[in-house]
């Protein structure tokens, strides 16, 4: 992999990589997590396309800003680093929180977008989906990432994985344990309380949404909920998989994200 490099955007100091050559990709990871769970897909997308990965404010090696995160603090430094990068326009790939801001810089700036894929996001949660989110988001205030991670990683990775990868979980642990409390709980603020439900259809650009068939979160029924919405989408539920697909199925997701990048677009609605 490529080195890290750093970019200041006003008061934060984002940590950035560039890998590969090609189409230019802009990846965005979730909550808590790091420019490294692209991994990955990036191993096996960069030969075709030059693709740029980055620790959102308060995550890895970035800025650990204090107080309140909005939508658009993460959307305008995901911008500030693709100007950074010299592209103008780019395919963009958000998983989870990342598919969020994806969403919301589809629409406010669709101009720069090629194509789009959403990641085991959400979208249209009903009242009890909201409630139950909004559950995790006290716990997580209440405790410690590292609870929070007992508490998760099995709604994120099958037990089957898990029990055949200790490496990779011991690592996941371990980064977990370094996220910041309070710019955890900022972020996990904004996965919890924002809901692009309603705006869906103003997304004019190729979609792909995709997700585990048993993810208990970013589920199939919003899956479907978004596809309905964003015209001309595509869908994909991935087999067998709960939410983490960027670290248990990389190579489903590289060959699902390859083969909706490349293609060539039939129609211009």
């Amino acid at each position: 992999m490529a080195e890290a490099q750093r970019h200041t955007v006003g008061d934060v100091t984002l940590n950035y990589r560039i890998d590969g050559s090609g189409d230019p990709l802009v990846c965005i990871h979730g909550v808590g997590s790091y420019l490294e769970a692209w991994s990955g897909v990036v191993e096996r997308l960069k030969d075709s396309f030059t693709i740029l990965t980055f620790d959102l404010r308060g995550h890895g090696q970035s800025s650990r800003v204090k107080g309140r995160y909005e939508i658009d603090d993460f959307v305008n430094e995901a911008l500030a680093l693709a100007d950074k990068a010299g592209f103008s326009s780019f395919n963009l790939a958000g998983f989870s929180l990342g598919g969020l801001i994806a969403q919301r810089l589809a629409l406010t700036h669709l101009d720069r977008l090629r194509k789009l894929a959403l990641l085991s996001t959400v979208a249209g949660r009903t009242p009890e989906e909201r409630t139950r989110v909004l559950e995790r988001l006290a716990a997580l205030r209440a405790g410690t990432p590292a609870d929070h991670h007992n508490a998760s990683l099995s709604r994120w990775l099958t037990e089957e994985f898990q029990a055949a990868n200790p490496k990779v979980i011991a690592r996941l642990r371990q980064r977990d344990a370094e996220n910041d409390p309070e710019c955890y709980a900022a972020a996990y603020r904004v996965l919890a309380e924002t809901d692009f439900g309603g705006f869906l259809d103003q997304i004019r650009c190729p979609t792909l949404i995709a997700t585990g068939e048993d993810d208990a979160g970013s589920n199939p029924r919003m899956a479907r909920y978004m596809h309905e919405r964003i015209p001309g989408s595509t869908l994909s539920i991935l087999p067998g998989l709960r939410h983490s697909i960027l670290i248990e199925a990389p190579e489903t997701v590289a060959n699902l994200m390859r083969g909706f990048l490349a293609a060539k677009e039939t129609n211009h609605g």
